[in-house]
C-alpha cells in the first residue's frame, strides 16, 4: 500500500470515537470510519477536541493498513526449533496459556518467585491493557519492573525545579507571542504542538523558536533556529540566563517571591557567558544574546520542553536549566507564558485495582528495563540481589529492538534455560526469539482509557470493532494466567476492563463508562494560578529550586528506595550548569550519534506497514558534508559505524543541518533492516543516568568510515 492507494473503498456504516494508544504525549482524540463489525476505514483527528483540533499524524490516519495487515499474528505459536530459527507450531490459546503457567510454576519452584520477570512498556498507553500486568506481578511476587526508557531524566529534571509535573494549559501556546519548542521534533512526533504554535504565529505574529540538534522538520518551520550539540542544552540555557541578568531582563520581583536563591544563581552565572557556552554548545555568541533578548522582552513566551534533549547522561541537568530559564524571565505570570513538559500529575486516576498495588511487597527486587541485556546475561549488579531470570512474560514492548546494548539483550533472550512468552500483534524481533507467541488485539478491538500527558484530557477508548479470530486482549491473558497460577481470587481479578474503567472514573468523580462514552473525554486542567504556579511551586515552601537536592527532592518517576540514587550523583551541579557527564567524542570515536525518532515510525511500531517503510526508504546515517568529505564518504555510500558495543552498516545521507561531529540516525528500523540483523541499539549504552536512572539513547560516541 502507498499514499495513492485507498485504505478501504467500503461504505461508512458509522463513525466511532476513540483515542490514539501509542507512546506520544498528544494522545489524540480520534474519529474512525467503521465499515463493518470488524473493519475500519479512515481515521481522523476529532475536531471537537480542542487540543487534537482535527489534526493527527499521517501514520495513525493510515491505521487501517496496520489493523488489517496480512502479516498480523492470528494464532498462538509454540517454538518448534532453535530460538530464532523461525520454526513454530500452532496451538490453541488454552494450550499456550497452560504451557506458560507450567513454565512459570517450574521456574518459581527452582529459584523462587523473583525468577519470573513480567516485562512491559508503552506499546499501548491504555491504563487497563498496559498496566494490568502489574496485578499478576504483585499477586505472585514476581520481580518488579523499573520503567526507565523514556521519562526518567525529563520528569526528574522538571520536578527537581518545579516540585510537580504540571504546567500551563497547552492551549495557551496559541495565545503566546513567542513559542520555544525545545528538544522535540513536534512535526514528526507531536503534531498538535505545531497546531497551536502556528495558530499563535498566524493570529498574533508570534515567533516560533526551535532548539534542537539538527535541522529536522520542526526546525524547518521555525522563525529562529538554535542548533546545539547533543548534551549541551544546559550550557545554552545558562548563557541565556547570564544575558538576562546582565541586561536587566530578569524579573527580580518574581524571582524574590517564587525562587529559592536568585542571588546565588546570578552569582553562579557570572562566568557562564555566551562565549563560554559557544565553546561548548556551538551556538554563536550573537545568537545566544539575540535569543535571550527575545524571550526576556517577550513576556508571553511559552517554553514547550520535550523529551529528546534529556536523553543524555546529563539530561536531568539540561531539563532543569531550560526550565530555570522560564523562571528567570518571569513568564509563568502571563497567559501564554511559562514552561510545560507534561501534565502527568493532574489526572489522578486510581489504578490500585488494575495494578494490584494493595498486595505489592516492597521487599521484592526491582529490575531495570534498560538493563535487560545485563539482567539476562547474569550481571550480578543488574540482578539486584536476586536469582537469575528464567521466565518472562513480555507485553507492549520489543526489547530485542528498542533496548540498549542490543547484543547482550539478544544473547540473553537466546538462552536455552530462559522461557519467554511474548504477547504481540506482529512477529517482532523479540517475538522471533520467544518460546511462545500469543496474538494480541489492537486498540479499536478492546475497551480502555487514556490520559494525555501533553495536554489535559482523559479520553475513553471503547471497543469499536471485533478483532479477527485468534487475538486476545492483554487483560484476558492476565486474567487467564491469574486463574492458572492460583491468584484469581485476589482483589482486582475477575473484573472486566469496563469494571476497571468504572472504578477509576467513579473515584475521580467523572461518572461511569456509559456517561463518559457520551462525553468522549474530560478536561481536568488545573486552574490558571495552580497551573502557572502562582500559588507557589510544588515544594513545601512554594519556591522554585535553582539549587535542587538531587538525592531527596521528589521525582515523578523516582525508583524505589531499594534501588536508590543511580549514576554519578556527586557530579550533579549545585546550580543550573553544563556537566560533562556525556559520552564525549574522543580520538578513537570522533562522532556523537543521536538515534532520533523518524516521522513514519513510532518507536518500533508502524515499522511493519508498507507505507511507513516506503516513506522512510532505508536506514541512513546523516553526516555533515564536511565530515563526510574528511572521511572520503559521498552521498549514498555504504558506511560502517561502531564503538566498543558493536558495529553496523547503513548508507550515508549528507546534510548540513547539524554541527560538525554530530551524526543522526532516524528510526527505529527493525533489526532485519540492517546487514547482519543488528539494529541501531547495538551501539547505545545501558549505564544508568544520575540521579534516578534512565537510558541515554541520544548519547553515544562512534567512529564512522566508508565501508
Amino acid at each position: 500500500m502507498n499514499d495513492a492507494t485507498p485504505i478501504d473503498s467500503g461504505a461508512v456504516a458509522a463513525i466511532g470515537h476513540s483515542a490514539c494508544p501509542h507512546d506520544c504525549p498528544s494522545t489524540c482524540a480520534l474519529e474512525v470510519d467503521l465499515l463493518a463489525h470488524n473493519r475500519i476505514g479512515r481515521v481522523r483527528g476529532d475536531s471537537g477536541n480542542s487540543y487534537t483540533a482535527g489534526v493527527i499524524c499521517a501514520k495513525v490516519a493510515r491505521y487501517a493498513e496496520r489493523i488489517h495487515h496480512p502479516e498480523r499474528l492470528l494464532k498462538p505459536l509454540i517454538r518448534a526449533g532453535a530460538k530464532g530459527e523461525g520454526k513454530w507450531k500452532e496451538a490453541s490459546f488454552d494450550a499456550a496459556l497452560d504451557l506458560i503457567a507450567e513454565k512459570f510454576v517450574k521456574a518459581e519452584a527452582e529459584f523462587g518467585s523473583e525468577t519470573v520477570w513480567p516485562n512491559f512498556y508503552a506499546g499501548t498507553m491504555g491504563l487497563v491493557q498496559r498496566d494490568g500486568i502489574n496485578r499478576l506481578r504483585h499477586a505472585k511476587r514476581y520481580s518488579n519492573h523499573f520503567g526507565s526508557f523514556c521519562t526518567n531524566m525529563a520528569w526528574t529534571g522538571f520536578t527537581m525545579g518545579a516540585g510537580a509535573l504540571r504546567g500551563p494549559d497547552p492551549h495557551e501556546m496559541a495565545k503566546s507571542d513567542c513559542v520555544v519548542i525545545w528538544g522535540t521534533n513536534a512535526v514528526s512526533t507531536q503534531v498538535n504542538v505545531m497546531t497551536h504554535a502556528i495558530r499563535a504565529r498566524k493570529e498574533r505574529g508570534a515567533k516560533i523558536v526551535v532548539v534542537d540538534i539538527y535541522d529536522n522538520p520542526t526546525m524547518k518551520q521555525a522563525d529562529v533556529k538554535i542548533l546545539v550539540k547533543p548534551g549541551t542544552d544546559g550550557a545554552f540555557a545558562c548563557a541565556a540566563m547570564h544575558v538576562l541578568f546582565r541586561e536587566g531582563l530578569a524579573d527580580r520581583d518574581y524571582l524574590n517571591k517564587f525562587s529559592d536563591d536568585p542571588a546565588g544563581l546570578e552569582s553562579h552565572l557570572q562566568t557562564r557567558t555566551p562565549e563560554w557556552a559557544e565553546a561548548i554548545c556551538g551556538v554563536p555568541t550573537s545568537e545566544i544574546e539575540d535569543f535571550a533578548r527575545l524571550v526576556g522582552n517577550t513576556k508571553r513566551t511559552f517554553f514547550r520542553l520535550g523529551y529528546g534533549f534529556t536523553r543524555q547522561r546529563n539530561g536531568v541537568v539540561n531539563m532543569h536549566a531550560a526550565l530555570s530559564l522560564a523562571v528567570v524571565t518571569g513568564s509563568f505570570q502571563h497567559e501564554g507564558g511559562g514552561a510545560f513538559h507534561s501534565n502527568s500529575d493532574i489526572f489522578r486516576l486510581d489504578k490500585s485495582l488494575v495494578e494490584g498495588t494493595r498486595y505489592f511487597d516492597p521487599g521484592v527486587r526491582w529490575l531495570d528495563q534498560s538493563k535487560i541485556g545485563r539482567v539476562l546475561t547474569g550481571d550480578a549488579e543488574a540482578l539486584n540481589g536476586g536469582p537469575p531470570v528464567t521466565a518472562m512474560l513480555i507485553q507492549n514492548t520489543n526489547p530485542a529492538n528498542v533496548a540498549p546494548e542490543q547484543r547482550k539483550v539478544i544473547e540473553g533472550l537466546r538462552r536455552e534455560d530462559l522461557f519467554v512468552a511474548v504477547h504481540e500483534q506482529f512477529m517482532t524481533d523479540t517475538a522471533q526469539l520467544a518460546d511462545v507467541v500469543l496474538p494480541a488485539t489492537m486498540f479499536l478491538e478492546h475497551d480502555d482509557i487514556y490520559r494525555g500527558g501533553g495536554h489535559q484530557h482523559i479520553i475513553l477508548g471503547p471497543k469499536l470493532v471485533e478483532p479477527p479470530e485468534g487475538p486476545r486482549q492483554n487483560h484476558d491473558v492476565i486474567e487467564a494466567l491469574g486463574e492458572r497460577l492460583g491468584v484469581s481470587d485476589r482483589e482486582g481479578f475477575g473484573m472486566t476492563p469496563r469494571d476497571h474503567i468504572n472504578y477509576m472514573l467513579s473515584k475521580r468523580g467523572l461518572g461511569d463508562f456509559e456517561s463518559f462514552k457520551a462525553d468522549k473525554w474530560a478536561d481536568v486542567q488545573a486552574g490558571f494560578d495552580e497551573a502557572h504556579f502562582l500559588n507557589g511551586f510544588g515544594h513545601r515552601d512554594g519556591k522554585f529550586r535553582f539549587k535542587p537536592d538531587w538525592t531527596r527532592t521528589p521525582a515523578a518517576n523516582k525508583p524505589p528506595k531499594r534501588m536508590g540514587p543511580q549514576g554519578p550523583v556527586d557530579q550533579l551541579p549545585e546550580f543550573p550548569d553544563h556537566v560533562e557527564l556525556i559520552e564525549s567524542a574522543d580520538t578513537e570515536h570522533p562522532f556523537r550519534l543521536a538515534t532520533s525518532p523518524s516521522r513514519s515510525f513510532l518507536n518500533s511500531s508502524f515499522a511493519e506497514t508498507k507505507s511507513s517503510r516506503t516513506k522512510e526508504k532505508r536506514p541512513v546515517l546523516m553526516l555533515h558534508p564536511e565530515d563526510a568529505a574528511a572521511c572520503g564518504i559521498a552521498d549514498g555510500d555504504r558506511v560502517a559505524l561502531g564503538n566498543s558495543r558493536g558495529e553496523l552498516a547503513m548508507h550515508a545521507s549528507l546534510d548540513a543541518g547539524q554541527r560538525r561531529g554530530v551524526v543522526i540516525h532516524e528510526g527505529l528500523w527493525p533489526n532485519s533492516a540492517f546487514e547482519g540483523g543488528e539494529g541501531i541499539n547495538t551501539l547505545t549504552g545501558a549505564d544508568a543516568c544520575a540521579p534516578y536512572g534512565g537510558a541515554a539513547f541520544h548519547d553515544t560516541r562512534v567512529w564512522v568510515r566508508k565501508a
